[in-house]
């Protein structure tokens, strides 16, 4: 392993937060649960009539189009950390769920924002409102990349068809109780059992980044929208799960997939054991990119990862191919599901690094 501070876990688990989809019914694989479990499991409102549990819908979580994945990380003999990975993208949707998922904000140490696009940052300050509410007195760092821009939109054909809403300011994040916190380069957090990437490397000739995708800028006195294609200030987060390998999250996948694996495996020289978010695919525009993509993870990494989690902006098609590609290795991750992994110590002696082909 290259001599980076990331040390392997002996405990693995995310719940997911924020995501588009909402999936009860699927076969998951071991190590994963419903949301549906724990509100049948945890003192559930039972009918007075017939004596059963109530399926309580009005406080189940709702989906919407951003991502935010809660992850805890703990080495045996030694504090759990968690870590908010995003927020999704509004006030309302990230309140509701963390309410029916019963998430304690207070043992939240730090969130990390993957990049500056609100549907990842657009229930931050929410977060910290429910937070700073519960009389939580620890400080909550919020891990930012320093360039945050003043408005970033789409364009078609060259015209700007709409801005996103603004991302939080630092002075927002302050007056809620969170502690921003600025990287450009990669760093590990968490007790070093985090790592926050610095620049992914764009090196994969058919990532190129998000088509339309503008910034405003203010210069020298001009006011304009410029390309900004490559978005360069999203960062990835790797766990190295003792025995398994990393799992990575990449929640937009701005920077390409493909792109974010082999710096992962170029840093760590680790199996990929889970690729966890939003891998980018959806759209008429990135229809050519999904072959070479499912291609490059099912065929030209070894060894294959044991799972992935396409979500968020993946898109139907792209979640179909990965499924052809990699049968039960393609999961059906939706907002609320639950995955858990204990590390193998043991095992680990077995563990050897990947090639890309």
């Amino acid at each position: 392993m290259a001599s980076l501070p990331l040390r392997s876990v002996d405990k693995f688990s995310v719940t997911f937060v924020v995501d588009n989809c909402i999936e009860w019914m699927t076969k998951l694989p071991p190590g994963f649960t419903h949301e549906m479990k724990q509100h049948l499991s945890h003192n559930p409102p039972v009918d007075d009539v017939t004596g059963a549990p109530f399926v309580d819908l009005e406080n189940c979580c709702c989906g919407a189009h951003g991502f935010s994945a809660l992850i805890e990380t703990q080495i045996e003999g030694e504090a759990a950390h968690f870590t908010l990975f995003d927020t999704g993208p509004d006030s309302r949707a990230i309140a509701r769920n963390v309410a029916a998922l019963q998430v304690d904000t207070h043992k939240v140490e730090r969130i990390v924002l993957s990049h500056w696009h609100a549907d990842h940052s657009g229930g931050m300050l929410s977060f910290l409102r429910i937070r700073a509410q519960e009389a939580c007195r620890s400080p909550c760092v919020v891990d930012l990349h320093p360039d945050r821009p003043v408005a970033r939109g789409i364009s078609v054909q060259g015209k700007v068809i709409g801005r996103m809403p603004n991302d939080p300011t630092f002075d927002e994040i302050r007056q809620l109780g969170g502690v921003p916190e600025t990287h450009a380069e990669g760093h590990a957090v968490a007790g070093s059992t985090v790592w926050v990437s610095g620049e992914i490397p764009r090196v994969t000739e058919f990532e190129t980044g998000l088509p339309g995708a503008v910034r405003w800028t203010e210069q020298e006195g001009k006011t304009d929208w410029v390309p900004e294609e490559h978005i360069m200030d999203e960062r990835y987060a790797a766990i190295d799960v003792a025995g398994k390998g990393l799992v990575l999250f990449s929640a937009c996948s701005h920077a390409g997939i493909v792109n974010v694996v082999k710096d992962a495996v170029a840093k760590f020289s680790r199996p990929i054991y889970m690729i966890i978010g939003g891998l980018h695919l959806a759209g008429t525009d990135l229809v050519p990119r999904i072959e070479p993509t499912v291609e490059f993870l099912a065929n030209k990494l070894r060894p294959a990862p044991t799972y992935v989690l396409p979500m968020h902006c993946s898109g139907f098609a792209a979640k179909v191919a990965l499924e052809h590609a990699l049968g039960e290795g393609c999961v059906p991750a939706g907002v609320g599901h639950k995955f858990e992994v204990t590390g193998d110590r043991e095992a680990e002696k077995h563990v050897f690094p990947p090639s890309v082909q």
